[in-house]
């Protein structure tokens, strides 16, 4: 009787535990791979305007925020008298605006060339597509760098517009007469972003005075890790939360600029990162410039997919496995992984 309940006791004590676990379904839907960073909205183009003669600035009366016409009086400045030496820096002056607008203006018709370049080469894509000797993807692509280069032209047109403004002021700065009050216009219609100072007081040439931009074109600029800036292309869809509203909003990636800055991180380690530039395909009015967006840069999607949760999946060796519930038993077994995000993964065999 001693022995058979030592037995008992002891195969009491080694029986198998049976333990509750989570389980998830494997399921076929859709599923997309994102880049999540933080981004910020920016005026796609800003004109910081700065004084072009010395003298006595009068207090400014705007405010920031405030809606801008061109050719409107923003600021006034009483400029001081001109020496031999001054007048000729400012006939130099003069001569590197007017350079600078010539400068502009070539740009212009150059953008306007590639962009009659860029419309029949489009044209052309598109032929080849509808007889099926190139891909979708490359209309797609063509169409994309028509309109990049749309955009460019316009915005070339504004830094001639800005370079003019400049050009008349430097002139005007030459012939102003003591006591006379100078006028500094508006280059173009905006908002006013930020004054630097609007205390009346004594500034010398080139010193900031506000910064003017168009609210209704912003864009968003996503500092990217150098790592994950290579898997974004122009095009790529974009979307953008936290930013204060109630729903999501779409974008598409404009460009990935070519550069990379060092940026220390909150750990003291530096990185090495890439500004992502996106336009936004719907924006409230509520945003402004220097708003704080979560942006997910959609960087491969699909829409049939055999998915997992990505927490059922671990590291056996050099492999991936799952633990898959066979007749109320979880059993071990090797799979195939693909894409993978946060919280979903792609299982191609197993």
């Amino acid at each position: 009787v001693a022995v058979i309940a030592g037995v008992a006791l002891l195969a009491y004590l080694f029986r198998p535990v049976t333990l509750q676990v989570d389980t998830g379904k494997v399921e076929t839907g859709s599923m997309q791979v994102t880049v999540d960073e933080l981004g910020e909205t920016r005026s796609h183009d800003r004109f910081v305007i700065t004084a072009p003669v010395a003298g006595k600035l009068a207090r400014i009366e705007l405010h920031d925020g405030d809606a801008v016409q061109q050719e409107q009086v923003v600021a006034q400045i009483a400029p001081v008298p001109l020496s031999v030496r001054e007048r000729e820096e400012q006939a130099a002056r003069i001569a590197a605006a007017e350079s600078q607008q010539k400068a502009a203006e070539e740009a212009v018709r150059h953008g306007l060339a590639d962009l009659a370049q860029a419309k029949r080469e489009s044209k052309r894509v598109q032929k080849l597509v509808k007889d099926g000797f190139m891909s979708a993807q490359a209309a797609e692509q063509a169409r994309n760098a028509e309109v990049t280069i749309a955009n460019e032209v316009e915005a070339a047109r504004f830094r001639v517009k800005s370079a003019a403004a400049e050009v008349a002021l430097a002139k005007s700065g030459l012939i102003a007469e003591q006591g006379a009050l100078f006028n500094i216009r508006s280059p173009v219609a905006g908002h006013i972003l930020r004054i630097a100072d609007p205390s009346e007081r004594v500034v010398a040439p080139g010193t900031p005075l506000l910064t003017l931009g168009d609210l209704r074109k912003l864009e968003v600029v996503i500092e990217l890790l150098s790592t994950e800036a290579v898997k974004v292309w122009p095009g790529m869809t974009v979307i953008l939360d936290g930013w204060g509203g109630n729903k999501s909003l779409r974008a598409k990636v404009l460009r990935v600029e070519p550069y990379a800055f060092t940026k220390v991180s909150a750990l003291g380690i530096e990185e090495k990162r890439s500004n992502v530039v996106a336009e936004f395909v719907d924006a409230p009015q509520e945003l402004g410039d220097g708003y704080r967006v979560n942006a997910k840069i959609v960087v491969w999607a699909a829409d049939a997919v055999n998915k997992v949760p990505a927490s059922a999946l671990f590291r056996c060796g050099e492999a991936w496995c799952a633990f898959v519930v066979d007749k109320g038993v979880a059993k071990r077994r090797a799979v195939k992984v693909g894409q993978r995000n946060a919280q979903e993964a792609e299982v191609l065999e197993g």
